[in-house]
């Protein structure tokens, strides 16, 4: 549980840094990038309203410095005069492609890919002023500005994923101690109750056979005395697991086995009370885990298929192989649906579904079965609907 929590805390953290970094490296890019391209627009507009003369024997200057040229061109799209000291303007044919490509754009500003400008276009009865400036340096500092914000990004997200792993160990720390003193104080006390309630059971066992109290007081002492007795080994049970930790077993356990011997069990539980078990186990899967546990995790579905199920209802549980590296146990019955806000609590300790009213238990198998799959890598989910109610727990196979 600790570590779930962490693990959300520090997932958390980084989706709320991650935004932060995206957004304002994102907000630096699209600003550098409108900034650059304002400039260069400035440029043109004002290039287009006066544009620089040549004379002889001198380069131009203009206000700002970037490379630019400025072509004129007649009513009938013909060329009159072009002119910029940065720019070799002798290749009519280029010229020319570029001042259709502008011309046929419907836009005043636009940009020529395919030669790496961007033009303003200024229309006066007679004439029209085409003003293009070379944006290659632009895209070069943009794709520079690109990496530099990728690389600050990698660096940024690194440095706040270690604080805040860092972070979340503080953070968790007071709740951690909690809940070791909890688990600590769980399985003591089980631990402390098991002896006198042994010596209670004991005690009325023989008081029931000697006739030294009335059959129905015995009888009833015995009965809240084994329901006692079950909620501390069910108790015990989350103890130990909590304190193992989630890792599974090394050793390799037969689940087709485990899930046969968990079924032969309750079988004659099903027939007196009149429910038809069907089983379709494959044999030989094979899953890491504890084969008592394993065991355990088949006998408490199939224990909540006969206490909930309908009266003379069926009752179906199946395990097989899904590929080549998973398997998947499924128990169903048939009962009363579900409704979904039910089904998301099932699992959580001590939460008893309203249809339960008045049946025995305490709500601790589901939770004792979800730590079984948890520590076997799996999931468990259940499902409800077409008048049937299922559990279905999926584990990795091994070979």
């Amino acid at each position: 549980m600790i570590k779930r929590l962490r693990a959300k805390f520090v997932a958390i953290n980084m989706a709320i840094v991650t935004l932060l970094l995206c957004v304002i490296l994102a907000l630096v890019y699209y600003f550098t990038s409108a900034n650059l391209e304002n400039d260069s627009i400035n440029m043109l507009r004002s290039a287009a309203l006066n544009p620089p003369l040549p004379v002889p024997g001198e380069v131009m200057d203009a206000d700002v410095n970037i490379p630019f040229f400025t072509v004129q061109v007649g009513p009938g799209g013909e060329i009159i005069d072009a002119f910029g000291g940065y720019y070799d303007l002798t290749d009519s044919t280029a010229l020319s492609t570029i001042v259709r490509n502008a011309l046929r754009s419907p836009g005043a500003i636009g940009v020529i890919d395919e030669y790496g400008l961007r033009y303003y276009r200024s229309d006066s009865p007679g004439r029209t002023v085409l003003v293009f400036a070379d944006i290659s340096s632009e895209r070069a500092t943009l794709s520079g500005l690109l990496r530099t914000c990728v690389i600050i990004g990698v660096i940024g997200f690194a440095a706040f994923f270690g604080i805040s792993v860092a972070f979340s160990r503080w953070a968790v720390r007071p709740v951690e101690r909690a809940w070791d003193e909890q688990r600590k104080f769980v399985a003591a006390a089980s631990h402390e109750l098991k002896t006198p309630l042994t010596v209670i059971m004991t005690n009325a066992e023989l008081m029931r056979g000697q006739g030294a109290a009335p059959p129905k007081q015995a009888e009833s002492i015995l009965s809240m005395s084994q329901r006692m007795k079950k909620l501390i080994e069910q108790l015990l049970t989350l103890a130990r697991a909590e304190n193992e930790g989630d890792s599974a077993a090394a050793a390799a356990a037969d689940f087709s086995r485990a899930a046969e011997s968990a079924a032969l069990s309750l079988e004659p539980v099903c027939y007196e009370q009149g429910k038809v078990l069907s089983v379709d186990i494959e044999p030989g899967i094979k899953v890491r885990g504890d084969a008592g546990q394993l065991t355990e995790l088949v006998e408490i579905l199939l224990d909540n298929a006969v206490k909930y199920s309908d009266n003379g209802g069926a009752i179906a549980i199946s395990l097989s192989s899904q590929g080549r590296r998973k398997c998947l146990l499924t128990v169903a019955d048939e009962g009363p649906e579900l409704p979904p806000e039910v089904i998301e609590r099932l699992f959580t300790r001590f939460y008893r579904a309203p249809q339960t009213k008045g049946k025995p238990g305490f709500g601790l198998g589901l939770s004792i079965a979800e730590n079984i799959v948890r520590r076997c890598r799996g999931r468990i989910w259940a499902a409800s609907g077409g008048g049937m109610n299922s559990f279905h727990a999926e584990l990795p196979k091994i070979e």
